[in-house]
């Protein structure tokens, strides 16, 4: 990898690190390996998120371009840092770990410029907590997909890559923990943009995790229906709506039929309907508005 000014340079590959002096050595060559073999001009990017090991010693001496966090942010601040800093026009991202196969990285670009977001679709878990975490990620990912009205075959993978011309626009919505990829992946596909996913394989880490399984997996939820809402309100407010309206409308029924009247319930119930379905109507309505300024 030889050294590029930065208007020569094609693509960033941006790892964020913390405390992965155990992997990222490997993972840097693997990376260098692949791309020499071609055309694209590229930078290595390390992200050292408050390491207190010798990863960025090590980052660098494996010819990476390393920037410093002075203390750990979270992978996200890692992350959003590596975009700012990114030199060139498409962003690739991935872990430190040793647990995404870096050498396929040249495929996920070749679906560039026709695709705005290419993701690496992991075909099995192998993380930590797997049980938990494949439940956790099945039953989110089903609920982006309802929500986002598209299928999502991995929605928080590490490996990616993305316009960083689009991206840039978002930055301000992307956290600073683990759920910052699942946002990324919810942002593109809940503004029309092209999204592919490319089956890979996917290995166990290498050294300590640093999922937190009951915190991370909180944040990873919120994460889905704080995207969906921001960008399509009523895909969240209309199910919620609906579900109401039901039970107070059941409730109503049956109250009538067992009581012979209506209960103050059954009309709080079915006001709240009405409330939340206006409340997603106004969302909507200034979500639409926002998109044509």
């Amino acid at each position: 990898m030889t050294h590029l000014n930065d208007k020569d340079i094609q693509v960033s590959i941006v790892i964020p690190a913390y405390n992965e002096e155990k992997a990222i050595g490997e993972d840097i060559e693997r990376i260098k390996k692949a791309m020499d073999q071609t055309d694209y001009r590229y930078e290595i990017l390390v992200v050292d998120d408050g390491s207190s090991d010798e990863t960025s010693r090590i980052a660098g001496e494996h010819g990476a371009r390393v920037i410093r966090h002075d203390e750990n942010r979270g992978s996200g601040a890692a992350r959003k840092t590596g975009i700012r800093e990114a030199r060139g026009d498409i962003i690739v991202m991935t872990d430190a770990d040793g647990s995404y196969p870096n050498h396929v990285i040249p495929e996920l670009l070749r679906f560039f410029p026709e695709y705005d977001q290419v993701i690496g679709a992991r075909r099995e878990e192998k993380g930590t907590y797997r049980i938990l975490r494949s439940f956790a990620k099945l039953f989110i990912r089903k609920l982006a997909e309802f929500l986002v009205g598209k299928s999502i075959p991995d929605l928080n993978s590490g490996l990616r890559a993305f316009k960083k011309d689009i991206i840039l626009k978002y930055l301000y919505l992307i956290p600073n923990g683990f759920s910052c990829v699942s946002s990324i992946t919810l942002i593109f596909l809940t503004n029309g943009y092209r999204v592919k996913f490319v089956p890979i394989d996917y290995y166990k880490r290498i050294g300590e995790s640093k999922f937190h399984p009951i915190t991370d997996t909180y944040n990873y939820l919120l994460t889905v229906i704080r995207i969906i809402t921001y960008f399509n309100p009523l895909k969240v407010f209309t199910p919620v709506s609906i579900f109401l309206f039901t039970v107070g409308i059941v409730k109503s029924i049956y109250d009538v039929i067992s009581q012979g009247t209506l209960q103050e319930s059954d009309i709080i119930i079915i006001l709240s309907a009405v409330i939340i379905i206006s409340i997603g109507m106004l969302a909507d309505l200034i979500v639409t508005h926002g998109r044509r300024e």
